[in-house]
């Protein structure tokens, strides 16, 4: 059995007239417990929407469930109660959100955070500081002892970022999902988040789905790859396949978009003239 499989899932949004306006159609993949999946397609191709209803954190309505299931560990995500879904969301779930200036509270320390999710989803944890030092170290964060007290404000996007992760990681979760982790850091900061999503994932045996538009990070993290086009999955296979041997025209278009260094080409290729002429 799979930790998690997604199932002809279809998702809308009802308007003020009641009108429900389609944004997921019929979404399937599946994910084993270890494994990296790569969501990938442009802004607004419903990476994000997908991701947020693994964990039912789409307010509900507007959010509409049009069909399909949400299977985690042989149970039905969509059909659970509100006290089910809080064993569920950051337990067994845990996100990482493209702006960690925003996701983090700039009115509480950092260990603050930090222990709240440890008070919440490991009750068992007594002495709370050992525990926040070894998962701020455990994400790279230089004399973590002395950023117990840091404000957000205090720490750089980077280090912003890998806050955000300890957080994420300190329940101990099945699935780790990492939207866009990489937005708004510099190249350098990019390789290094990147880099340490796929050790984290091999340390602690975790799934990762990552969820991004740039083909060149995920090789690191995903052993698969799913890509979505306007609400639809539209290719999904491993990663190598995929790259190498794209067989839908819009991922064959998003593989040439990409930069390549030495390329002959003076400016890059878009995407609406790949598809046009496609």
């Amino acid at each position: 059995m799979s930790l998690l499989s997604v199932e002809n899932l279809s998702l809308g949004f009802r308007d003020l007239r009641g009108q429900v306006t389609s944004a997921v159609r019929n979404v399937s993949f599946s994910l084993e417990a270890g494994e990296g999946l790569a969501l990938v397609g442009e802004s607004g191709s419903g990476k994000s929407i997908t991701a947020l209803t693994l964990a039912r954190l789409l307010p509900e309505p507007p959010a509409v469930i049009q069909s399909g299931r949400v299977m985690l560990d042989g149970r039905n995500v969509l059909e659970m109660t509100e006290s089910e879904l809080r064993a569920v969301r950051g337990r067994r779930i845990s996100y990482i959100f493209q702006e960690p200036a925003s996701a983090l509270n700039p009115v509480f320390t950092i260990r603050s955070q930090i222990a709240e999710v440890l008070e919440t989803h490991r009750p068992d944890v007594h002495d709370l500081d050992a525990e926040i030092v070894y998962w701020l170290s455990e994400v790279g964060i230089v004399n973590p002892q002395d950023r117990l007290h840091a404000y957000p404000h205090q720490l750089s996007g980077g280090m912003q970022q890998r806050v955000m992760i300890a957080m994420a990681l300190a329940a101990r979760p099945d699935l780790l999902i990492a939207d866009e982790p990489t937005t708004a850091l510099d190249v350098t900061i990019q390789a290094q988040i990147i880099e340490l999503l796929a050790r984290l994932k091999q340390a602690h045996k975790m799934a990762v789905i990552l969820i991004t538009h740039n083909f060149g990070i995920i090789r690191q993290v995903a052993d698969r790859v799913a890509v979505m086009y306007r609400g639809d999955v539209v290719e999904q296979g491993p990663i190598d396949q995929v790259l190498h041997h794209p067989e839908h025209r819009y991922t064959q278009a998003l593989l040439a978009c990409v930069p390549r260094l030495g390329a002959k080409r003076r400016r890059l290729i878009t995407m609406d003239s790949l598809l046009e002429t496609s």
